[in-house]
């Protein structure tokens, strides 16, 4: 279905019925990324899938400020509240995962439990954060200059997504089928408004995050294990995993394991 929300048309699935669980995909994901974990989870909750800002169906404003992840955070309020949503539990992958973080400090009221899957909140020091809007800038310049297919080639040779390569080739084809999809100038957009360097840094108010919060992470994503572990001293009510043979995607990599520890620490904890 579409959502229309101060201008924009956000592309949102809706699943099953119970206690809501509002599902954030990752950079060039759309709500199919999800399908597997929600097919899963919709016997107990209502799974609520939204295409971000410069992702799948969803069409934005020509304000490219609608993409800042506090614009972005309002707008998951108001389909919330076009949803008769008051409160859900919000499960986020990596760049979704730093969405589902900005909404938990902004409308702490509405979030039940927090699921961030190989995510950060952000860049501590300015310097580096101005070096990765540097980076995120010319991968933008990229994406707009060579187009999605060359981008898409790129983006999946990327470090980041090796343990994918041991994936079946069905599996890898429907990733990259879905990840060409894509608009190029939306991704691009994407990368200059919410990328990691425009984010906000949250480390200082990890304290202050009250609700219970589940840290997932690949055994073989090194950097967000130690992303995690740091993560994990800070937040009150934090909870650590580790899923073994699984990089940073693991709900792609380990579906069957990702969707039987969200249904346990959602519903079982």
């Amino acid at each position: 279905m579409i959502k229309s929300i101060r201008g924009a048309h956000y592309y949102v699935e809706v699943k099953g019925s119970g206690q809501p669980i509002l599902f954030l995909h990752g950079f060039t994901g759309d709500t199919t990324t999800w399908h597997e974990t929600i097919d899963l989870l919709a016997k107990r909750g209502q799974c609520i899938a939204v295409d971000l800002p410069g992702h799948g169906k969803t069409e934005m404003t020509e304000d490219p400020t609608r993409f800042y992840i506090e614009e972005t955070c309002r707008d998951l309020d108001k389909i919330l509240d076009k949803l008769d949503v008051d409160k859900s539990h919000v499960v986020g992958y990596s760049m979704g995962g730093r969405v589902a973080l900005s909404f938990s400090f902004m409308y702490p009221e509405r979030v039940s439990k927090l699921v961030l899957e190989s995510a950060s909140p952000g860049i501590k020091q300015e310097d580096e954060r101005e070096q990765r809007r540097k980076s995120d800038e010319d991968l933008a310049q990229f994406i707009e200059c060579e187009g999605i297919e060359a981008f898409v080639d790129k983006w999946e040779s990327i470090p980041l997504f090796a343990t994918q390569k041991r994936m079946s080739s069905a599996i890898q084809g429907k990733i990259r089928n879905q990840r060409l999809q894509n608009d190029p100038v939306g991704l691009a957009t994407s990368l200059r408004r919410i990328g990691t360097g425009k984010q906000p840094s949250w480390w200082d108010f990890l304290i202050d995050l009250h609700c219970e919060t589940l840290l997932v992470v690949g055994e073989e994503d090194l950097k967000f294990r130690n992303i995690a572990d740091e993560m994990k001293k800070r937040i009150p009510f934090a909870k650590k995993v580790v899923i073994p043979s699984a990089g940073h995607a693991i709900h792609v990599e380990q579906q069957q394991k990702f969707g039987t520890m969200l249904m346990e620490f959602l519903f079982e904890g």
